[in-house]
């Protein structure tokens, strides 16, 4: 039996015209003919335990059996080997076709029915929230991208290497979208063939391969906003033009190499002998993907010494310019919460396991971690560009020339005059030019107000304004002060 009769074979429309015209013999006792919306179990006679093979469904070695025992009353039994007249289709043990890895976490999900079923109920809310936290994220990420390619004046290093991580988030939660959605049409589809991106094997390995490289090169970007911020504030002589290639490879280079080797050792070694493997699903519980989760963990261990340092700066420039003891520890705490969703260091605690054992913990890391991940996109966009200074200044300026123009333009109507409002146009917007080159070879950092230095200003005044304008951040309790992730219904 090839792949596409096996999952033909399992429908209840198959199940319902093979065994129609099914009567038991006299005098006998039979189960009847059920399709328990995985595999249609045949009619059985009484007192007699039926196998097949394991269907072909996420999680499931399909070289494995399930077994489902008819009772000696005829009636299909159920899990404690009692038949309940309310339930016909009986009950079946589908946790010997689960592989390794999802038989381990099937075991400290269900600790018990009742547990393990408000567990998978917190499992889908928390798809919920991730769903709608991706797509806000996603229109931000879109708009900030925008942003940045629009005006001139924000064309700069550190502006490049913002697009760059914005771009990799975007193709991430793109494809996150994408497999989600995906799943969801099929979780609705309760009989007939399922066609779709799980049940396509190159197109779904594919998917997964893509995430991993836009995950793995937000990463890499994150660690390079992390050493560019450094050299920025610990460096007095810098040259942010000299890296710009370095940066390029790193951040899109590196990833590839270590994508394509997880792919390959994931192809050949993981659950080799299943005839009909089902698109790596649970990969992300095998040993295999540590292959990419090391060199993350790195960056988010290195990106942590690097903000260990700037703070340490900081506090040093606070205390020479005689500031007081509670501003200085204001002025430091504000500084490593806006740069903690910029430097990735928050997504150590998905590397965390889940705390399964209690479903009140579970719940309430589950919901403030997957917020935090779906949200990051928009906490990103959010701080560093719609609350940068320059970002602000060059939009003010655009909004001011349009306003202007346009009420040239209204007085021209009135006065019937073209020849008028001509001068004053071009004026405008030779003043708007000349500013923005003025502006566009300046070193700009994020989230801050006022004039932006020159590139060779010194490193003391450019630590001294780094990140802590106040008018520009955000309030300590806007953010959650405890995030952790988990991956119970993370398929990629």
């Amino acid at each position: 039996m090839d792949a596409a009769n096996a999952i033909g074979n399992n429908t209840r429309d198959f199940c319902s015209v093979r065994y129609k015209n099914f009567a038991p013999p006299d005098g006998e006792l039979w189960c009847e003919p059920v399709w328990d919306s995985l595999l249609c179990w045949p009619p059985t006679k009484a007192s007699t335990t039926i196998k097949q093979r394991c269907p072909f469904e996420d999680g499931f070695d399909t070289t494995k059996s399930v077994e489902k025992k008819c009772g000696y009353n005829g009636r299909w039994e159920g899990q404690n080997g009692t038949s309940n007249e309310d339930s016909p289709h009986g009950w079946a043990n589908y946790t010997t076709c689960l592989t390794p890895e999802m038989l381990r976490l099937h075991g400290k999900v269900y600790t018990n029915t009742i547990e393990g079923d408000m567990k998978m109920d917190i499992a889908e809310r928390t798809r919920t929230l991730e769903f709608v936290g991706l797509s806000i994220s996603l229109v931000a990420l879109l708009a900030s991208l925008a942003i940045f390619c629009r005006f001139r004046s924000l064309r700069n290093t550190r502006t490049r290497i913002h697009k760059n991580l914005f771009v990799a988030m975007v193709v991430q939660v793109v494809i996150r979208l994408t497999v989600y959605i995906d799943m969801e049409i099929l979780r609705r589809k309760t009989y007939g063939i399922q066609r779709g991106i799980g049940n396509t094997p190159v197109l779904c390995e594919a998917s997964y391969a893509l995430l991993e490289y836009a995950k793995t090169a937000m990463f890499m970007w994150m660690f390079i906003e992390g050493l560019f911020l450094h050299n920025m504030v610990t460096v007095t002589v810098f040259q942010e033009n000299s890296y710009y290639r370095m940066y390029r490879f790193i951040g899109w280079g590196c990833p590839v190499l270590m994508t394509l080797a997880w792919a390959i050792i994931t192809a050949f070694y993981y659950h080799p002998k299943s005839k009909f493997p089902r698109c790596w699903s649970g990969y992300n519980l095998s040993l295999y993907f540590w292959i990419l989760e090391g060199p993350r963990f790195a960056v988010i261990l290195l990106n942590f010494l690097f903000l260990l340092n700037i703070v340490r700066v900081l506090v040093v420039k606070l205390r020479q310019s005689h500031t007081s003891e509670i501003e200085q520890v204001l002025k430091a705490v504000r500084a490593a919460v806006v740069l903690l969703p910029l430097l990735g260091i928050t997504n150590v605690l998905f590397m965390i396991d889940a705390p399964l054992h209690n479903v009140k913990k579970f719940a309430l890391w589950s919901y403030s971690t997957h917020f935090l991940q779906s949200f990051q996109g928009l906490f990103i966009a959010t701080l560093y560009c719609f609350l940068n200074g320059e970002v602000r200044l060059a939009l003010d300026k655009t909004i001011s020339v349009y306003l202007s123009l346009r009420g040239t333009d209204l007085q021209a109507r009135r006065q019937s005059t073209f020849s008028g409002c001509q001068p004053q146009r071009i004026a405008s917007v030779i003043e708007m030019e000349e500013g923005e080159r003025r502006s566009s070879g300046w070193i700009r950092l994020c989230c801050r107000g006022g004039n932006t230095p020159p590139p060779d200003r010194p490193a003391d005044s450019l630590t001294m304004e780094l990140f802590w304008s106040p008018q520009h951040l955000p309030k300590l309790q806007d953010f959650p002060q405890t995030m952790r992730s988990w991956t119970l219904n993370h398929s990629g």
